[in-house]
């Protein structure tokens, strides 16, 4: 039987309302050991996406539209792992796991600006690598830096507009205890059952806000891979399909990686024998998505691994002079 206790709104008991995130407070043994676990996942993550911005930014050969892209996705990719990831190690830290609404109000609109923008910004990076393989002749004219902007701001309008329409409708909510939140940060739904408001039009509003965010760049996404596909396989040389594509693999595996996750969290029916494993799933876009993609990209990226030679080449250089 659920406890109730008085009904607060966010907007007018901002201040009063703590809620509480369980996360994994179910494996109170570990604290320390998902302390230290999460603590390197966040320091790669961090480290890794500010040596791709770097070297982006500093090697003139990687000025092109994909690693314009790419430097936009992991800059985005810094900013949603630091936006749920150094709260969750404050609580394996002092085991305090309190939240104020305010705080969760805040993280929920970061984290549907990130996610959604990355929805984009790969439907982005998949139609630029169509382009680059399906009408070569024509790349260079068609990604030009002007469509590259305005390619790149329309995800990150898409973003904002999405997180700003689904929080205004989330700080009008009224809220009853127990004030207990069945994740490791603020999502949607886990938030809502919280609420003592009527949630019929907040779920239809969030419904369709979430269609569009998703549906739409992932169709992009999967018409482009099916193109590049039918081209790669009607080249004759091995070594030219290898090389076609060796050119949207990583991007490829980036997709199969965020949209997989995603889908089993959001799309497949809840139920009480999903709900911690929902928790587990969610881990890979949040946090193992933004560690996975630097290496990703590094690794299988022989133009980035050649600029990190080349920076480091520079660097002993500098460094023999002085």
């Amino acid at each position: 039987m659920k406890i109730i206790y008085q009904a607060e709104s966010v907007e007018n008991q901002s201040s009063t309302i703590t809620f509480i995130l369980q996360g994994f407070g179910n494996l109170p043994d570990l604290r320390i050991f998902l302390f230290i676990l999460f603590l390197i996942i966040y320091a790669l993550s961090i480290v890794g996406n500010l040596l791709i911005i770097l070297l982006i930014a500093v090697d003139q050969h990687l000025h092109t539209p994909m690693y314009f892209f790419l430097m936009n996705l992991s800059t985005l990719e810094t900013c949603y792992i630091s936006n749920i990831l150094p709260r969750m190690l404050a609580s394996f830290l002092t085991g305090d796991s309190s939240i104020s609404i305010g705080g969760c109000v805040t993280q929920w609109y970061f984290f549907v600006l990130f996610a959604s923008t990355e929805c984009y910004l790969l439907a982005m990076m998949s139609y630029d690598r169509y382009l680059a393989i399906c009408k070569p002749l024509h790349y260079i004219s068609l990604m030009n830096g002007r469509l590259c902007l305005q390619l790149a701001s329309t995800s990150w309008m898409n973003g904002l507009l999405t997180s700003t329409i689904t929080t205004s409708f989330i700080v009008q909510l009224t809220f009853c205890g127990p004030y207990e939140i069945n994740h490791f940060f603020c999502d949607i739904y886990p938030v809502l059952n919280l609420s003592c408001s009527n949630l019929y039009v907040v779920k239809i509003v969030a419904f369709v806000l979430a269609f569009l965010a998703t549906v739409p760049p992932f169709t992009l996404t999967l018409v482009s891979y099916i193109c590049i596909i039918l081209t790669i396989l009607k080249i004759k040389s091995k070594a030219a399909q290898q090389k076609a594509f060796s050119t949207c693999s990583s991007h490829l595996i980036v997709v199969i990686l965020f949209y997989g996750s995603l889908f089993i969290v959001y799309v497949v029916p809840e139920t009480d024998a999903l709900k911690e494993l929902n928790k587990t799933f969610s881990l890979f876009y949040t946090v193992l998505t933004p560690m996975l993609n630097p290496l990703i990209y590094s690794l299988r990226n022989r133009e980035v691994k050649e600029a990190l030679c080349r920076s480091t080449r520079k660097f002993h250089s500098r460094i023999r002079i002085t």
